[in-house]
């Protein structure tokens, strides 16, 4: 009974956070500028919030209609999570335009790749094709996920970005992959699988609810970044033109 309540009340706390911040986006008229972001939270309170909450009270905890659209929503959920992190990766290379045609091409292929290792894996299982796939994909796309939110932690750090806002931004993505992706690495390295599950229904939205309020700082503290200083060839180029008032 407290097992209930507690994930009830981890639940309707993020439910309520989600709102929050996608108040704060629009309240501050952020919506036009993080799109990405606006959508990837609108994604969270359709899926995560209202789809699941919905199917939960149709055909309850235990019933298989429930787990698939769990699985089927987590996974539509790191999709929009692993464009989010592409969309991050393009803004922090805004100064520098060949390192993002470069990224863009790298992050193309990782999809892929993780789309074939796990079609791989699978290959090797042929019972429940559709279940283990959905699940093989999530755990990929997490891990991967987790890898790439480092890469551009390290990557804003070495160009000595000042958006502060795309670092805190990309700070909650890398809390938000971090409980999932160590609690699947639980369940691979560790025979019994109770235990992970049931740290995975904490876990889980205890990394949400701190991916959602640094987020919120960012989108309701924070000044908007300043703009991307033009490169030195581009300003002597610009000093060079006469004025047309001289």
């Amino acid at each position: 009974m407290t097992e209930k309540l507690v994930t009830y009340g981890l639940s309707c706390t993020v439910y309520l956070l989600e709102a929050v911040v996608l108040f704060f986006l629009l309240y501050r008229r952020h919506g036009r500028r993080l799109r990405s972001v606006l959508i990837y939270l609108i994604a969270l309170i359709a899926l995560d919030g209202v789809g699941r909450s919905y199917v939960l009270y149709r055909f309850g905890l235990s019933s298989r209609e429930y787990a698939y659209f769990f699985w089927l929503t987590d996974v539509l959920l790191a999709l929009a999570a692993f464009l989010l992190v592409c969309v991050f990766f393009r803004r922090a290379c805004l100064p520098e335009p060949k390192m993002w045609h470069f990224l863009r091409l790298l992050l193309s292929f990782v999809f892929i790749l993780v789309l074939g290792i796990s079609i791989s894996s699978l290959l090797h299982n042929y019972g429940n094709l559709f279940s283990r796939f959905i699940v093989e994909f999530q755990q990929n796309l997490y891990f991967t996920c987790l890898v790439l939110t480092t890469l551009l932690f390290l990557l804003i750090q070495w160009i000595q970005s000042a958006d502060e806002e795309l670092m805190l931004l990309v700070v909650g993505m890398g809390i938000q992959f971090a409980g999932p992706a160590a609690n699947f690495a639980l369940v691979t390295l560790t025979p019994g699988r109770q235990f992970a599950s049931v740290l995975y229904a904490y876990l889980g939205p205890l990394c949400t609810l701190g991916m959602l309020l640094t987020w919120l700082y960012a989108v309701a503290r924070v000044p908007e970044a300043a703009p991307v200083p033009a490169r030195e060839g581009r300003v002597e180029e610009l000093a060079a033109v006469p004025s047309r008032r001289a």
